[in-house]
């Protein structure tokens, strides 16, 4: 063991190792970590950003309909709160911008769906429908969500 650290081929390779230069690789797996770590992040958070009114709707077990282009929408929350797309309106508003936003897209006859939390009264729903139905409105649908257990 001795006499093999004095010869000059173990002192030469001290030298060698201090003469070379700075490493030029790239070490990517912190990168891959980092990036694995954002699609996770992504992933778990994608379903937690859908925009609209936070509403508990009842459920049901009709089918779907088939849509091309976003629907007109009113939303009444469980406080009483009018909503036409994602913004609060009053209910004296609600027939004016209604067929202003109808009329853009092509006339009463768009399809208006209104969704309604579980929890609202029955009376402040059929007055927002009355409203809707006396200004014209005679595609009138109603959201749910599709009844979890049934078959």
């Amino acid at each position: 063991m001795g006499a093999n650290a004095g010869t000059p081929a173990a002192g030469n390779r001290k030298r060698r190792n201090r003469r070379r230069g700075m490493m030029s690789e790239i070490n990517v797996t912190p990168m891959v970590d980092v990036m694995l770590v954002l699609l996770i992040i992504f992933m778990v958070s994608a379903p937690l950003l859908t925009v609209g009114v936070p509403l508990d709707l009842p459920q049901s077990q009709a089918k779907t309909l088939d849509q091309d282009k976003e629907p007109l929408t009113v939303s009444v929350n469980e406080k009483g709160q009018i909503f036409l797309q994602n913004d609060e309106i009053g209910p004296e508003d609600l027939v004016v911008k209604l067929q202003a936003v109808a009329q853009a897209r092509g006339g009463n006859e768009a399809r208006i769906y209104v969704r309604g939390d579980r929890k609202v009264d029955y009376g402040t729903m059929m007055r927002v429908m009355g409203r809707l139905s006396g200004a014209g409105f005679s595609r009138v649908a109603l959201v749910t969500e599709f009844e979890q257990g049934s078959k």
